[in-house]
């Protein structure tokens, strides 16, 4: 139930533990602030709930030890911490829901009829978080949405057992991303065996709770043929996450959102509510700006192998602009480090100015695109050029050494 105690006055409250919320609430209780968090389910990081194997439950049971301590860290800096869930009374007071509740059953795509037949499937419709809290291992899982989220989990299930058919609305999966590495991790999973349907639409869905495959949907045809038909025994839905905005109560404040729900907010990350700021939601940060402090914010999909980015890529430059425009791309069978560890899946793709040496993007497709890319990340942010990146020494053998023969291959677009 919510809290009906007199009200507790705090310097600082934050709510939210992720990445942003605990060092934030750290930082303020040091500097002598009495500091608040609330936070409504794990405090740290979301632990996902998959048995170790035998070989590595050692190293996973400290791991999980370590996480677990993150509570205990946040009050030994001197951080009050609530559990339960937060919303707004006013501008600057809030009451905290601390009963023991299940989360509602994901939302399932509007489309006509759909949401009536589908409401009798209990804990067969997943969301990213509901997935990981499983019993089972899905039979058959349909994965609506080829983004990030939709693709690692397609294929760690698909590695777990499950068979796995990936629906993609659009041509390609993960739109925004260069099509050639697209093309290239399409490849990959395809080997590895999952289903992938891109440019599909779905028509209708039915549940026959009966069935050994008792979630079936129609994909509407885009020629003259007939309809096709998925079948499965759950449904993840993957097609992109709102924020959670509308649970926080904000007509009791002077905070404004947009029409998706995000919170509005200065250079500073303040609010339209003084004294109210907002990190998780700040939707100036994209990767898609022309601001260059804020086109070197990374990404990692956490596929394998993973796909990760930076800056620019070559279709986010206007062709008006590609006078001076080159690439340099590369597989990775040709790094030695990749061939002595059996991982020389993917390729990696650079887009840079021929004539300043300045290096706009940076993809990586690789078993360690996340280490290479941060490397390519430091470069960009210090002002090295692409040249000195080939002129360097790195160490032999590691996955550096491919910054000196990634530029062997630059060419003109």
């Amino acid at each position: 139930m919510s809290t009906t105690a007199s009200p507790i006055t705090y310097d600082s409250i934050v709510i939210g533990s992720g990445q942003a919320g605990s060092p934030l609430a750290t930082a303020l209780a040091k500097a002598g602030r009495r500091t608040l968090l609330i936070e409504k389910e794990h405090v740290g990081v979301a632990v996902l709930r998959i048995c170790p194997s035998e070989d590595s439950s050692l190293a996973w049971y400290r791991r999980l030890s370590r996480w677990s301590g993150s509570e205990n860290r946040l009050k030994v800096a001197g951080v009050d911490v609530m559990m339960g869930k937060a919303s707004f009374v006013g501008e600057m007071n809030l009451t905290v829901d601390m009963s023991d509740g299940k989360e509602e059953q994901p939302a399932i795509p509007d489309m006509s009829g759909v949401k009536e037949t589908m409401k009798d499937a209990p804990g067969r419709i997943l969301d990213s978080t509901s997935i990981q809290e499983l019993d089972e291992i899905p039979k058959t899982l349909i994965v609506i949405g080829g983004g990030p989220v939709g693709l690692e989990f397609a294929q760690l299930f698909k590695r777990l057992g499950s068979q796995v058919h990936i629906m993609q609305r659009s041509k390609q999966l993960l739109p925004r991303e260069d099509p050639e590495i697209v093309q290239t991790l399409f490849d990959i999973l395809i080997e590895e065996g999952l289903d992938i349907s891109c440019g599909a639409e779905i028509k209708s869905m039915a549940y026959h709770p009966h069935s050994d495959l008792p979630i079936q949907i129609t994909i509407k045809s885009s020629s003259d043929e007939s309809d096709s038909y998925i079948a499965g025994t759950h449904i993840l839905l993957a097609t992109g996450r709102r924020p959670n905005t509308d649970l926080l109560n904000l007509a009791a404040t002077n905070v404004t959102t947009n029409t998706r729900g995000y919170i509005q907010t200065s250079p500073s990350l303040e609010t339209t509510c003084p004294g109210i700021y907002a990190l998780a939601f700040d939707k100036r940060i994209n990767h898609h700006t022309t601001d260059p402090r804020k086109k070197l914010i990374p990404y990692v999909i956490f596929t394998d192998p993973q796909l990760a980015h930076v800056g620019l890529h070559l279709h986010d430059i206007p062709l008006s602009a590609r006078a001076d425009i080159k690439i340099a791309k590369m597989p990775m069978s040709y790094v030695a480090r990749a061939l002595e560890i059996d991982e020389a899946r993917g390729m990696m793709k650079a887009v840079v100015n021929g004539v300043t040496g300045e290096i706009l993007g940076f993809s990586c497709l690789s078993t360690e695109g996340g280490e290479l890319m941060s490397i390519v990340q430091c470069a960009m942010m210090g002002g090295v050029k692409w040249w000195d990146l080939r002129e360097a020494i790195w160490a032999h053998p590691t996955w550096a050494e491919c910054l000196n023969n990634l530029w062997g291959f630059l060419e003109d677009v």
